[in-house]
């Protein structure tokens, strides 16, 4: 039983670090969006991709990391069991990162997405069939984004579980 809940303890402290990495990401990026900047749209568009990459290689080394402590602080830990590990963390930081964002279009910017499909309707190609089909789905938008994002990250952080996992912990290719 103690065992079960080091795993949990340590897979939600690994999936609040990375789900908070994802967070900090989206407060930045909301930040820079809402601010009146009298930076160059192509700068900002530049800082945006090298704040992306950055959040993306962070969060790929930061479960690098957890993955290579959990493996060090359990030693009988084969690599399905770690990769079982970076599966929870995953989840976990899915969870969290989905949550955060849900509440940040529901409740902070609940204007974002009929914004964006308002800039949809200036477009000279978008008919009026195509209007009332995105009037439609407006209100199912947080709901979608929720489930995008929590699917996505999910599956983003369990290929990368996957990945490193197969040498955490090393494995002698000469042992029967």
């Amino acid at each position: 039983m103690n065992e079960k809940n080091t795993f949990w303890e340590s897979a939600g402290k690994a999936g609040l670090a990375l789900g908070g990495v994802s967070i900090l990401y989206m407060v930045i990026t909301a930040l820079i969006g809402n601010g009146s900047s009298d930076a160059p749209s192509a700068l900002l568009r530049l800082f945006s991709a090298l704040l992306w990459l950055a959040k993306l290689v962070g969060c790929i080394y930061l479960m690098r990391f957890f993955m290579l402590r959990f493996s060090n602080d359990n030693p009988s830990a084969d690599n399905g069991r770690v990769f079982r590990f970076g599966m929870v963390v995953a989840l976990l930081s899915a969870l969290l990162y989905s949550g955060v964002s849900l509440a940040y279009i529901s409740f902070i910017n609940p204007q974002m997405f009929e914004d964006a499909f308002a800039q949809l309707m200036d477009n000279p190609m978008f008919n009026d069939q195509m209007a009332a089909q995105m009037e439609d789905l407006i209100p199912r938008m947080p709901a979608i984004s929720f489930y995008t994002n929590l699917i996505y990250c999910f599956l983003f952080g369990t290929i990368v579980s996957a990945v490193f996992s197969r040498n955490i912990p090393k494995r002698n290719p000469f042992e029967a």
